[in-house]
């Protein structure tokens, strides 16, 4: 199978599972519990393509100045802080540890 077969196979699953996804009635998705794996889903695809991002690199784990930029965000975004400050202070401490040779 070549690459562009499977790319193509790929894109008709995703369109099929998308057209079977509005076949669904609407009150089984706005039931709580669905509701809530829907919303849980999210969060969990989200948090492991940032862990994929910060952590990986080809088939290896990575630990360099990314991981203390994201617990910087982590932290900002806990005590609330707005999206530009939280970027601006992770980029800065990347930059920093980067700059003193303190991570890779």
């Amino acid at each position: 199978m070549t690459l562009w077969s499977a790319i193509l196979l790929a894109a008709l699953v995703c369109l099929s599972l998308k057209a079977v996804g509005y076949l669904v009635p609407p009150k089984v998705l706005e039931a709580p519990k669905p509701a809530r794996i829907s919303d849980l889903l999210t969060v969990a695809l989200l948090a492991a393509l940032v862990a994929v991002q910060t952590l990986g690199d080809g088939q290896a784990i990575v630990v360099d100045a990314r991981v203390p930029a994201l617990l910087v965000a982590g932290g900002l975004l806990w005590l609330r802080q707005s999206f530009l400050v939280v970027v601006f202070a992770a980029a800065l401490t990347a930059a920093l540890l980067r700059l003193f040779e303190l991570a890779a």
